[in-house]
């Protein structure tokens, strides 16, 4: 179970999976009850509750990371190297399409696994292959080889309401398959830090450790969010629940499908919330959006005309609630798509078609130099604000590499190399090329700087 701490209270990632259908589904909706017997949401659970299944993982722990190890002046101190232990951890999963035992669950919960096994309601047991995962939604999707698969079909999630009833599906402390039910408590929560792209549904439908990648449906059996992570001050249900809306979901999967991985694009603007003040000072009234603050030179937005101070309201006819509404949309859209930005200008509203542009370098790393082993990419514009300057960021690393040797970790980020600032991979590979003895690497790690020496 994964935990962070905000305002006292703990953010608890509930562990789970959900198992979710690309074919089309026909639409079911519960069978009526007969006019004498009590309401019942039982016909509806028989239908869904088959794609819903339970996930067990074994992954490798975490070797502790201190950079004296690797060291061969300190190394015959520390004694032996310790292996990596395996350790086990539980989920729940949805079955999102029968035909090709496509399953989806949560990141956290199968994306580091060295072992995953699939369970059904049935008792069968399949062992799972990882076809891709996405940490910034906490998506992964898995694959089975079985028959006679059941799947949920996909609603709508941008049509729930707050006051929505929800029913929350899956295996909670390992217990085995549970139903609890709620209502949709609010909508679009952000700011919570437990993933990069926050856009959740809020639900007071009981969700606990073990009930993550589980399925949230409507009371028509309709899968509209992925159960998530629950706040609470010991890690128990409170109920404050939240899930990854089904959209949402359904974006990630068609690239993990076709990529293995997400690929995002940017269109190369710099954003800010329309506060009410601003708001005021631009005369505005109550208009709802994200400013324009700034915009890259020669960048899809650029081109496309948008302009500094242009307030965006709208994307594809989606509005636009403020800053992390349109970093949703954008981050969640291929890149070479184009989409309608609706624009509120002094002079009145217009709507520009953007193409979202591709990055500019994908991960990659550096074989045959010193920081063999590290993965590493462009620092985003947001990772680039947090450190105060660009660079590039090393997203995993290759245990006994030389990188890995060198004592450097994953999340540090290169901003210079013996003095000289780096911007990009390619800064990087310029500025080690040849170098063979010695290092000096500026590092952003934790919130701070260091040096460390490479040789």
């Amino acid at each position: 179970m994964l935990a962070l701490t905000s305002n006292l209270r703990v953010v608890a990632v509930a562990m789970g999976a959900i198992f979710f259908s690309l074919a089309p589904v026909a639409a079911q909706t519960a069978a009526p009850a007969e006019a004498s017997s009590l309401p019942t949401l039982a016909p509806m659970l028989e239908r869904v509750t088959p794609a819903v299944v339970n996930i067990a993982v074994v992954s490798k722990a975490p070797k502790e990371d201190n950079p004296l190890y690797s060291d061969p002046n300190y190394r015959r101190f520390f004694g032996p190297e310790q292996l990596p232990q395996a350790r086990m951890s539980a989920g729940s999963g949805v079955i999102v399409d029968p035909a090709k035992g496509y399953v989806l669950t949560n990141n956290h919960v199968a994306g580091d696994g060295s072992e995953i096994s699939v369970t059904l309601k049935d008792g069968r047991q399949f062992p799972a292959k990882l076809i891709g995962s996405d940490k910034d939604t906490d998506i992964a999707l898995l694959q089975i080889d079985a028959k006679n698969l059941t799947a949920i079909q996909t609603g709508d999630s941008d049509a729930l309401k707050v006051g929505d009833y929800v029913v929350a599906i899956g295996n909670p402390f390992g217990l085995g398959q549970t139903v609890t039910s709620g209502i949709v408590s609010a909508l679009g929560r952000s700011g919570l830090n437990i993933e990069g792209y926050e856009d959740f549904i809020q639900t007071d439908a009981s969700i606990n450790p073990g009930n993550s990648g589980g399925a949230l449906v409507t009371l028509d059996g309709k899968l509209i969010g992925i159960n998530t992570a629950i706040l609470s001050p010991a890690g128990g249900n409170v109920g404050i629940g939240f899930a990854v809306p089904s959209n949402m979901v359904v974006s990630v999967m068609k690239q993990l499908i076709a990529h293995g991985e997400v690929r995002r694009g940017k269109v190369g603007i710099g954003i800010q919330d329309l506060t009410p003040d601003l708001a005021k000072a631009l005369q505005l009234g109550d208009l709802r959006g994200a400013v324009i603050a700034n915009v890259e030179p020669g960048s899809s937005a650029e081109k496309a005309g948008l302009q500094v101070g242009d307030v965006v309201t709208a994307i594809d006819g989606h509005p636009v609630q403020g800053t992390t509404d349109l970093r949703n949309r954008i981050g969640l859209t291929p890149a070479g798509s184009t989409v309608k930005f609706a624009v509120k200008r002094a002079n009145g509203e217009v709507t520009i078609d953007v193409t979202i542009a591709a990055q500019e370098s994908a991960s990659e790393t550096l074989a045959g130099t010193l920081l063999q082993g590290a993965k590493m990419s462009d620092a985003s514009a947001e990772e680039a604000q947090r450190a105060g300057a660009d660079g590039v960021v090393i997203e995993s690393i290759e245990p006994a590499s030389p990188a890995a040797r060198a004592g450097l970790r994953t999340g540090d980020m290169i901003v210079a190399v013996n003095r000289k600032p780096v911007s990009s991979v390619s800064d990087l590979r310029s500025a080690i090329a040849g170098q063979r003895a010695i290092l000096a690497l500026e590092l952003v790690r934790d919130g701070g700087r260091l040096l460390l020496v490479v040789r």
